[in-house]
């Protein structure tokens, strides 16, 4: 994908930048010209990484809709409706949109969920800032499960996918269920792991240490997992942490270099 990200703000412009950092894809970061004055900014950096505009938002979102596979609009979510409005003709064509707060808390899937990839954006982009993707298409309503994983370095993509499978024969669940797979923040980038979520067509949540620190669930602790990575444990509060109102329903299996947890969601006490 190509992906535009788009700001109007010196905070905006972090957060911009941290996605921009994390993105496998080809991206471009859009900032009004009076914004950059205001901002202690290098020549180099805006030379190199992002491109002022100084025309209108209405008129620079006008001209870059269909250019781009993707738009990553990192203000308010009001601000992306009214631009997007009158470029808008379906979903068959439109690119993926996807809204984020100033500061990275909210990543929202705005237009083309499905078919323009948007969903998948949203989660990705989610994961490079540590925190969740709102998703609001039915399909993913029907979802209920994640499954929290912990790996050793250099595992392959195989190896997590069979150890998958086995948790879930294990207690009778389709893979279909599967909302999102899920792991702690210092595998982000670990291949095998991206190579799995990429196979399996399920969003990967990186979930960071502080979060796990500060989970009141309760969950396996290892002292050997606290004494390498600082935290207790990584597929089961993963796998907690990543959902609503999550219950483990697998506690942590091990397999060959692999761990597996698994959490589900709204879960009826």
């Amino acid at each position: 994908m190509n992906i535009a990200i788009i700001t109007l703000t010196e905070q905006g412009l972090i957060t911009a930048q941290r996605i921009k950092k994390s993105l496998k894809h080809s991206s471009s970061i859009y900032i009004p010209e009076k914004a950059i004055e205001r901002i202690c900014i290098s020549e180099s950096d805006v030379s190199t990484q992002i491109s002022r505009f100084s025309v209108t938002l209405h008129q620079l979102v006008s001209e870059i809709f269909g250019q781009f596979d993707g738009l990553v609009f990192v203000m308010a979510i009001g601000i992306v409706m009214r631009v997007i409005a009158p470029n808008i003709k379906d979903k068959h064509s439109d690119p993926a949109v996807v809204a984020v707060d100033d500061v990275g808390r909210y990543v929202i899937s705005v237009l083309s969920g499905h078919e323009g990839g948007a969903n998948k954006l949203a989660h990705y982009v989610a994961a490079t800032l540590c925190t969740d993707a709102v998703i609001t298409t039915g399909t993913e309503a029907k979802k209920d499960i994640i499954i929290g994983i912990g790996c050793k370095k250099g595992i392959s993509s195989e190896a997590i996918k069979n150890s998958i499978k086995d948790a879930l024969q294990n207690i009778n669940i389709s893979i279909e269920r599967v909302r999102l797979l899920s792991t702690i923040d210092i595998k982000a980038e670990e291949p095998g792991l991206l190579q799995t979520s990429e196979e399996l067509d399920i969003p990967l949540r990186v979930v960071s240490r502080s979060e796990i620190a500060a989970c009141t669930k309760e969950f396996n602790k290892s002292d050997f997992v606290k004494e390498k990575i600082g935290v207790w444990g990584v597929c089961e509060p993963t796998a907690i942490i990543a959902g609503r109102k999550t219950k483990l329903i697998l506690t942590k299996q091990k397999y060959a270099g692999v761990t597996i947890a698994v959490a589900q969601e709204n879960f009826m006490w």
